[in-house]
């Protein structure tokens, strides 16, 4: 179920009450100046069937709703001068209130970068609430004492912290039990074990001069099986070398990466003292 909250007047417990109809769901709050932004992305593809089966709980807040004044203040200029906005306390402390049990994430580019295992997490989590950062940033007294972690969508700065939550949202749903169709895909997919995950190819086996690696047509799995596993390593090693420190092979693989001094490592995966 998707919901909208407005101001504190509102039924602001309705959409809080509606995690009880589904007590085996994930309830998830997003705060923004922004609800329309996210009318369309909730409702569609494996977000809107996971709301449509209870598997997922979604309340929009409005940031607006709770201003300041009659023309709903919620920016004002930076104490000490400089350019730009800073989103204001008091909205924000009103809106979370109500979210005060919730794990509540700000989504701001000074935030770790977001991960698998967020989402891993947050998948976990009975009631998370996103919080949308806008202009030059918020209030940091809101960010040490009404927040409870910082995440960033990646080295780059956007208008707002919408496109954030929803890659969030669609991360954290996917990974609900009866959400995806196939649940053994969650298993093999990229940054699981450590690795991006390996080349996939479907139907013709030729399009042209274009055709598909003989190994995937052989039938052998033992051999399909470790192919894939090597094309795991080397694309990660092209394309996120920053991974592979992270990630230990097997003592009879090829493929040794470094450790995070560049020193190689052991059988074991530990730095060799020799190197």
């Amino acid at each position: 179920m998707v919901t909208t909250s407005g101001a504190p007047d509102d039924d602001t417990g309705a959409a809080l009450r509606s995690v009880a109809r589904y007590p085996h769901g994930v309830h998830i709050s997003i705060v923004t100046l922004f609800p329309g932004f996210f009318d369309s992305p909730l409702e569609v593809s494996i977000v809107g069937r996971a709301a449509a089966s209870g598997l997922i709980d979604i309340e929009v807040v409005d940031l607006r709703s709770h201003g300041l004044g009659p023309h709903r203040q919620v920016d004002d200029a930076p104490f000490g001068g400089g350019p730009g906005m800073v989103m204001m306390i008091e909205p924000l402390a009103a809106a979370l209130e109500p979210l005060a049990a919730s794990h509540r994430v700000l989504l701001t580019p000074a935030g770790s970068r977001l991960s698998q295992g967020h989402l891993d997490w947050w998948a976990g989590v009975e009631h998370l609430t996103l919080v949308c950062g806008r202009f030059e940033g918020i209030d940091e007294r809101v960010a040490e004492h009404l927040i409870d972690e910082q995440v960033s969508l990646g080295d780059f700065v956007m208008a707002g912290g919408e496109a954030a939550a929803i890659a969030i949202v669609e991360g954290v749903a996917r990974l609900l039990p009866g959400v995806v169709g196939n649940a053994e895909s969650i298993k093999h997919e990229s940054f699981r074990g450590g690795l991006l995950e390996e080349p996939q190819y479907t139907r013709p086996a030729e399009f042209g001069d274009w055709g598909v690696p003989d190994i995937l047509l052989s039938g052998d799995h033992g051999r399909i099986g470790e192919w894939r596993r090597r094309q795991r390593l080397e694309r990660t090693r092209l394309r996120r070398p920053d991974l592979l420190p992270e990630f230990v092979v097997e003592a009879d693989d090829e493929y040794d990466p470094p450790a995070p001094d560049g020193r190689p490592r052991d059988s074991e995966g530990t730095p060799d003292e020799h190197a």
